[in-house]
């Protein structure tokens, strides 16, 4: 039985956040939050309590030990795009994107 937990409205982009999530794909629940824990970018804290959150959802409410969960499905999709303006050379204004993302984690027993 596949169990899901997610995370909406994140404030970094998808792009960066499938950079981790491509980490910790296919891996058991325990050697995925140890392999985050030694990552660098700020957004593996976030990757880690959504897969500590799919966990608890296992065990909690499927009655499932964590022990032998394993990340079936980690995926980010695009979230709402904050659109700002900044000034720019001569009097003009330059446009940049304020990019949003919506984590999901699925596991599963082994």
């Amino acid at each position: 039985m596949e169990v899901i937990a997610s995370a909406k409205q994140i404030r970094v982009s998808p792009r960066k956040v499938g950079l981790v999530l491509d980490a910790v794909r296919g891996k058991k629940v325990s050697e995925a939050l140890v392999i985050l824990n030694f990552l660098r970018t700020p957004t593996a804290r976030t990757v880690a309590k959504v897969v500590k959150s799919a966990a608890a959802n296992a065990e909690n409410n499927y009655q499932m030990v964590p022990a032998q969960l394993k990340i079936v499905k980690a995926f980010a999709e695009k979230g709402q795009t904050l659109r700002r303006y900044r000034a720019s050379a001569r009097g003009r204004a330059s446009p940049y994107k304020h990019r949003y993302s919506h984590i999901i984690i699925i596991v599963e027993e082994e």
